[in-house]
C-alpha cells in the first residue's frame, strides 16, 4: 500500500531518473512484502511489517535501498555492501541496472525474518 507523504517525498526529492528506479524498488516490494505498509522512516521512505524492512535513501548519484536485518541475510548475489551489526544495502543507479531478481530474494529474507 502506497502512501500520500511517500508520493510527495518521491515527486519533491528524487530526481527523475531516480523516481524510475524508485518505481522498480516499489513494485518489487509490493510482489514481495504484500502486507507491508509504506512510511516515511527516519525522514525516507521506507515498508514496515512487524518491525522496519527496508529503507530508501536518496544521494546525488543513487538510491541506496537498506534492509534493516540485511546483515543476517545470505547473500548469494554478492551487492550487499555494509560492516554494521545489523544494516546492509544496495546502491541502485540506474533503472535498467537494476538486478530485480536479488532484490527479489532480499525481500523475501527481509519478509522471512521479520515474520520470524
Amino acid at each position: 500500500m502506497s502512501s500520500d507523504a511517500v508520493n510527495e517525498f518521491v515527486s519533491a526529492r528524487l530526481l527523475p531518473e531516480q523516481q524510475e528506479v524508485f518505481a522498480i524498488v516499489r513494485e518489487l516490494m509490493r510482489e514481495g512484502a504484500p502486507g507491508a505498509s509504506e512510511v516515511i522512516s527516519r525522514g525516507s521512505p521506507a515498508w514496515k511489517g512487524e518491525g522496519l524492512l527496508a529503507i530508501v535513501s536518496p544521494s546525488k548519484t543513487h538510491l541506496t535501498l537498506a534492509f534493516v536485518r540485511g546483515a543476517e541475510f545470505t547473500d548469494g548475489h554478492g551487492l550487499l555492501s555494509g560492516v554494521g551489526k545489523t544494516t546492509r544495502h544496495v546502491k541502485l543507479k540506474r533503472a535498467d541496472a537494476v538486478d530485480r531478481d536479488a532484490l527479489r530474494d532480499y525481500i523475501g529474507q527481509a519478509v522471512t525474518l521479520d515474520a520470524g
